[in-house]
Order: structure tokens, then sequence, then C-alpha cells
């Protein structure tokens, strides 16, 4: 694989990386042929970054590769930070509900719990809580039952335009499994701040929270 066609996946997982990526890493996905190549395009790309038309930089940290940005944007990067919204994190079985909503909304507790099993009531009020799901009616039928669907906040969260984008249960399920592994999933930023006080970039998702909320 020429540098050509390294270079936009070694950017892609310096960037995804919540951990300082190695080459050795790097090396043990993409080949051991590609070594070369690897430590060339590294060496290219934190050139490029270093470039003052660039707001970050790809710093070399415990010997690995992680972006960050640069010192002198440092204020204006915590002034922005205070104003965002915090990661949310999801439980197996908050997940497994939200995909419920998502893919047969509108859809009403009853119906939801018929579909997973098991009592939701729990997790529905911490999606609502979380503004993921919210009211959209009553199902005319008798006992009138609320219909939950998903909100714009849902939307925000899993990096979507609209709900014709969302993935195949098959892919929903990867990305749940992978949320709950740690790994970034719904979208958003979180400051890191290291021994140096360079503002890292950290990837946000969902995890398990410990119960079924």
């Amino acid at each position: 694989m020429n540098e050509e066609k390294l270079r936009p996946i070694v950017e892609a997982l310096v960037y995804l990386a919540e951990e300082p990526v190695t080459v050795a890493s790097m090396i043990e996905l993409l080949g051991e042929e590609n070594e070369a190549a690897i430590r060339q395009t590294l060496s290219h790309l934190r050139q490029r970054y270093a470039s003052p038309e660039h707001g970050i930089e790809i710093k070399e940290i415990a010997d690995g590769y992680k972006m960050a940005t640069k010192p002198e944007h440092h204020a204006w990067v915590r002034k922005f930070l205070k104003y965002q919204t915090p990661p949310i994190r999801l439980s197996l079985p908050a997940l497994e509900t939200l995909a419920v909503i998502a893919y047969r909304q509108p859809v009403t507790l009853p119906e939801i719990q018929e579909i997973r099993g098991v009592n939701a009531a729990a997790v529905m009020k911490t999606l609502v809580e979380k503004k993921l799901v919210s009211a959209g009616g009553r199902k005319n039928v008798v006992g009138r039952p609320i219909l939950y669907k998903t909100t714009r906040d849902f939307l925000l969260q899993f990096g979507l335009k609209n709900l014709g984008e969302l993935p195949s249960l098959d892919e929903y399920q990867e990305l749940a499994q992978a949320s709950l592994e740690g790994v970034a999933v719904v979208s958003g930023v979180e400051s890191d701040t290291g021994a140096e006080g360079e503002v890292g970039r950290n990837e946000m998702g969902g995890g398990s929270s410990g119960d079924d909320k």
C-alpha cells in the first residue's frame, strides 16, 4: 500500500484513538509490509499539521501519536468547551430499548416490553430524561397508551441527518457493542487536559453505566 492510500487511513486512526496510537498497533492492523510507509506517512502528517493554518497537531506521546489542539488556541478551546453538553452514556438495556423505538416509532411502552420481553419502564424514564425520546401522542386503542418517538437530540447524539440514515439492525448492534466497550459511537466533544496542559480529542460514546438506566 503506497503512502497516498495510507495517509487517510493513518490520519483517521490517529484522530479516532482515545489513547496514543502506536506504530506497532498500526503495523499489526495494516501489515508489516507497510511499516516504512506508515512511519513516513506519520512524519508527513505531523509536518502538515504543524503548519499555522491548522488548529490541531499530531503529538508524539508515550511512544504513540495523538491529535491535540495547539497551545496558542487553548483559551478559545476551553471557552468553547464550557458550553458543550456532557456525553450521554447508556447501558445495554437502554441501547436496546432505544433501538426498538428508533426502528418501530411511534411505539408504545407495552409494545416495547413485548418486543424486549422485560419491563422497560425504568429504562424509558431514563431515555426521556436524557431527551433522546419524547411522547408523540397517544395510540387510539383501549387505555390510549402514550406513543414514543426519538428526538432531535437522538439525531445529534448519533450523528444522523435524519431517520433515513439509521444503520441496519446488524450495524446498530455493532455500534451498541462498540459503545459498551468504550469506542466512539455517538458524536460529541470532551476535553482532556494532559500533563503538559494540551487539550486532547477524546471520542464520546455510550458506555455501560453499571445499571439498567
